[in-house]
């Protein structure tokens, strides 16, 4: 070993301490909980979504929309005027969403976005346990229902339960509260941390927040990189320093594929890609506009997600140019073992298609697969849209 190097650790499950270290919770110790992220089930559509907006803009100007299905709001100014906490807000957002759309919102309340998505999921996933045992004790007593007297009270209960998908759950703003909450989260968990960064994290022992808090900073830089360890580092403190921006969602379409099982195959995810691809092509063709980006989202067995966008070379409803842009984003996140439960992509930035310019090329094949695509075009709106299709079509599951 030459003098005067240090070695670098092969494992670091020993660096934090068995309490799991202190977090230094949000930016300022002691901020009082000020950003929702609420995110509405089940997925509204485009006018609902835009309804749901103002509803939020109701409550404080500044609204940050995360379409399809999300959205972030800073209402730390509104807290005096509606004599209110940022809990006491949600519920009113709640209410509110189910009485004029019939939508309900899992909310989570927290000091700094970052905090907030992630109560926000794991209320989502108490929700849906809870629902789990909830069902399993249905079918449980069953046969009990089933042989009782009519007039069975218990019986009466259980048919006549109301399921809501919602809920609200709120991180304390002191440090010691974001630390005891944080403190057992794995990496995937961190919003923007995804699985080839965890497995990394996890190969040295670093698998939980504050394991990754407590580690030197100098550590992370070795294995993740300087600009991505700090980005980490911070986020298994609690720190965010984005703010909630506020924005007008940008006209998009989506769609999503669902695996009938957890898929481990990258090229049925990839054949799944091609079917999506495709049929946003069709859509914004059709509709007479282009897209200027790109964005596809995976959904993990364990319920967690990962999105990525790219912008398109030039606006496009070209539908190869859409498949190779949705390849390339999946071929980046490095998916080898991944069990991917659906995977979805959106085209953002629509335009009116005789607005946009088309660089031209001296390409043959370019110019022959954009022929083949408007003779596919005219064969679908004649004999429908199943009428030609690629040719690792994917059946939507």
């Amino acid at each position: 070993m030459t003098a005067g190097r240090r070695p670098f650790p092969t494992r670091l499950m020993d660096m934090a301490p068995p309490g799991g270290g202190r977090a230094v919770g949000p930016e300022r110790a002691g901020e009082v909980p000020h950003v929702l992220y609420v995110r509405f089930h089940p997925a509204p559509g485009e006018d609902v979504y835009q309804g749901l907006l103002t509803l939020l803009g109701e409550l404080t100007p500044v609204v940050e929309a995360l379409p399809p299905d999300a959205a972030l709001a800073d209402v730390r100014g509104a807290l005096r005027y509606f004599g209110r906490d940022a809990a006491g807000l949600a519920e009113i957002v709640r209410v509110r969403a189910l009485a004029r759309y019939g939508v309900d919102c899992t909310i989570g309340v927290a000091a700094n976005p970052l905090l907030a998505r992630m109560a926000a999921h794991e209320a989502h996933e108490a929700h849906e346990a809870h629902e789990a045992q909830e069902t399993q004790g249905v079918q449980g007593v069953q046969g009990t229902q089933e042989s009782g007297a009519p007039g069975d009270g218990r019986s009466g209960r259980t048919a006549g339960a109301v399921r809501t998908a919602g809920a609200v759950r709120t991180v304390p703003g002191d440090p010691d509260a974001v630390a005891a909450f944080l403190a057992r989260k794995p990496p995937i968990a961190l919003p923007g941390v995804g699985p080839a960064t965890a497995r990394a994290l996890s190969a040295y022992g670093l698998d939980s927040a504050a394991r990754i808090a407590a580690a030197p900073l100098s550590t992370l830089q070795r294995i993740l990189g300087a600009a991505t360890a700090r980005r980490v580092h911070g986020w298994a403190r609690g720190i965010d320093p984005a703010p909630v921006t506020p924005n007008a969602p940008a006209r998009a379409m989506g769609a999503e594929h669902r695996f009938r099982r957890d898929e481990l195959d990258p090229v049925r995810r990839r054949r799944a890609l091609l079917t999506l691809a495709d049929g946003l092509g069709v859509r914004l063709r059709t509709s007479g506009q282009v897209a200027a980006a790109i964005s596809l989202t995976v959904r993990y067995a364990d319920r967690s997600t990962t999105t990525r966008t790219r912008t398109l070379t030039e606006p496009t409803a070209h539908t190869p140019a859409l498949t190779a842009a949705a390849y390339a984003l999946h071929d980046a996140l490095g998916l080898q073992r991944a069990r991917v439960r659906s995977v979805a992509l959106r085209v953002e930035g629509l335009t009116d298609a005789g607005l946009a310019s088309h660089q031209l090329t001296f390409d043959p094949a370019d110019e022959k697969s954009r022929r083949l695509e408007a003779a596919a075009d005219r064969a679908r709106a004649r004999f429908g849209v199943s009428a030609v299709r690629p040719a690792g079509f994917l059946d939507v599951a």
